[in-house]
């Protein structure tokens, strides 16, 4: 098959990467991809979250199926359009990526489906959310209801912070529309894990966990980001993916389908390993970044053919998924300033010494090729992967492929699943 995938960072890279290994797949395209995707599949310069553009691509190249990497393209409508034309997508529509897009709709869903989460409130005014404060207590968590780019929650202990971001979100309007109705909510005790499933609305079949790294620094400090790095497998805990099938992802799948919403495509769980148990803290409609990068080169059955079987409605029939029992380590590479103010248009140094190495894979995100040679474009610009006997074996075999890169003002974080490869489970926070 002839495979089309949507967006453009790690995440794309390492879908086109895996598509590319399948041997269901003759030819992967990606609209718009970067610098590093270009080396495994054909880039076409179309933007990805316009619907028409994105149809009219996949119907003027035949492809039979197209995969949509990120929330933007999926948030805007392209899995409808697409399904409108009769092109097989894998990539819910933008009604039931509101799972993603709408935190209040989130836990309206959980609450149907029964699902164990946080205990919350959302509305729109401001006075209601500060007594909302009053009612949780610290540390106080605060959400834009919509996508705000990853900088539309707020965790702190100080009261002041937490006004603060009620009053930037509904009275200063600071995040638009995105941040026009608050969630607030308790905040949940416990390290957290990312279980990430795929599915065609009614049979599942859930991935091996990861855990990711949100702070900038080492030593889990610093602001959010979008990941400094993950690893796969994680523990769960005293709960199993079984478990996670049935009290979790079944029962949301059942009530989006009773709501006419067709699920097909990713369905995301961030879980908190709270003392009572696993708790889902948010949804996403699309793969991690980067746990993409950690769980996707681990995977063994064919990709394609996986995706394919979601988008046509046939998870059912495809089987068990196979693994390498190795685990995966991906440590990211990010800009000078990242996230606030990242350096951009540095040349990156090293690439050409991790070719052909084994069990190594460099996904690009923030880079595009210049006459010169490969610069950084983004805050986020490499995810490193590597593959190992043990936890231990694939972090050090990351960080030593990370050595190898350089360029002005890379920065990373040191301890990737430290606490992990030393036996200490899953780190409080990720």
């Amino acid at each position: 098959m002839r495979v089309l995938v949507v967006g453009g960072g790690a995440r794309e890279h390492a879908l086109c990467w895996g598509l590319g290994r399948a041997v269901t797949v003759e030819e992967v395209l990606c609209a718009p991809g970067n610098a590093g995707i270009a080396r495994v599949a054909r880039l076409r310069a179309v933007d990805p979250s316009d619907p028409a553009a994105v149809t009219d691509l996949a119907v003027e190249e035949g492809v039979d199926l197209v995969v949509i990497g990120p929330e933007g393209p999926l948030a805007a409508g392209v899995a409808d359009a697409l399904g409108d034309a009769g092109v097989p997508v894998f990539g819910p529509t933008a009604r039931a990526a509101r799972l993603e897009s709408s935190k209040a709709f989130a836990k309206e869903v959980m609450a149907a489906a029964g699902v164990p989460t946080a205990d919350s409130w959302s509305g729109e005014d401001p006075r209601d959310a500060v007594a909302a404060l009053d009612r949780f207590g610290p540390p106080y968590v605060v959400k834009a209801d919509g996508l705000a780019a990853g900088k539309g929650v707020v965790v702190t202990a100080d009261r002041a912070e937490a006004e603060a971001a009620v009053h930037a979100a509904l009275v200063e309007g600071r995040f638009g529309d995105a941040g026009a109705r608050l969630v607030v909510e308790e905040f949940l005790e416990g390290p957290e894990v990312s279980v990430l499933a795929v599915t065609d609305g009614r049979s599942v079949a859930v991935l091996d966990p990861a855990q990711d790294f949100k702070r900038a620094l080492t030593g889990d400090k610093g602001p959010n980001t979008g990941g400094m790095g993950a690893y796969s497998p994680a523990s769960l805990g005293g709960t199993s993916a079984p478990d996670l099938h049935d009290q979790v992802f079944a029962p949301v799948l059942r009530v989006l389908a009773a709501r006419d919403l067709h699920y097909r495509g990713v369905l995301y769980a961030g879980l908190v390993l709270t003392a009572d148990g696993p708790k889902v803290l948010e949804f996403n409609a699309r793969f991690g970044d980067p746990e993409a990068q950690a769980v996707l080169p681990r995977l063994r059955s064919d990709l394609a053919a996986l995706l394919a079987a979601c988008a046509h409605g046939e998870l059912g029939g495809f089987g068990p998924l196979v693994w390498d029992p190795r685990p995966a380590v991906t440590v990211v590479l990010a800009a000078g300033g990242y996230p606030d103010d990242p350096r951009t248009g540095d040349p990156i140094a090293g690439l050409d010494r991790l070719e052909g190495q084994p069990d190594v894979a460099v996904f690009h995100a923030g880079t595009r090729r210049e006459e010169a040679g490969i610069v950084t474009a983004g805050g986020r610009v490499l995810s490193v992967t590597a593959l190992g006997d043990d936890l231990a074996a694939a972090r050090t075999a990351a960080y030593r492929a990370a050595d190898q890169i350089s360029w002005l003002g890379l920065h990373r974080r040191d301890d990737i699943a430290l606490a992990a490869a030393a036996g200490r489970g899953p780190d409080r926070s990720a």
